[in-house]
Parts: structure tokens; C-alpha cells; sequence
């Protein structure tokens, strides 16, 4: 975390998954990057990954925290409501589970 004592970061690059890559894409789409309307800030997405506790943020990865603060911007400013994005969820689980 942020101003405590850590190790050596080593560079590497390595390959992005799939889901890794569309996290991405929906923050450069949401921040208005690419000329579309700006539903979210840089700012929004640190703030809300700051929120996370502690022992949350240490469990996920770097893009489960992106998507985790993009998912809590989204609720905040109205874009979706947690209902809506329950009943999504459901739907791809049982999409999934056929």
C-alpha cells in the first residue's frame, strides 16, 4: 500500500488476460479518452480504490481493484443501482452454468 515500506519492484511485461483487457477498456471509455461522454474520473477510480479495507485490497489483483472502484463509481454517480447489476450477475451465472 501506498507509503509503506516494500520491496524491489521488478518490472516485467507479461500478457494481459481477456478480462484484464476489457477492465481497461471500460476505464478508458467511462474517463472519455476516446471522445465518448465522461462518466468517471481518475480521481473517482483512486478514490475508491483508497476506500477499499485493507485486507481487500491486498487480496486483489491490480484490475479486480480497477473493477471494483469502476462497479462502486458507477452505483455512486447513478449509473447503475445495485439491483441492476445483481440481476446481471444472475443472468450471466445462469448463462454460465449451461
Amino acid at each position: 500500500m501506498g507509503g509503506l515500506p516494500a520491496g524491489r519492484v521488478e518490472p516485467a511485461e507479461h500478457d494481459y488476460a481477456q478480462w484484464e483487457r476489457r477492465v481497461d477498456a471500460l476505464m478508458t471509455l467511462l474517463s472519455g479518452v476516446k471522445g465518448g461522454k465522461k462518466l468517471m474520473t481518475v480521481d473517482e477510480l483512486r478514490k475508491n480504490i483508497e476506500a477499499l479495507p485493507p485486507d481487500a485490497y491486498e487480496r486483489m489483483t491490480y484490475y479486480e481493484r480497477w473493477v471494483t472502484s469502476i462497479t462502486q463509481t458507477m452505483i455512486q454517480r447513478g449509473v447503475i443501482t445495485t439491483d441492476e447489476l445483481g440481476r446481471k450477475m444472475e443472468e450471466i451465472e445462469k448463462r454460465a452454468a449451461k
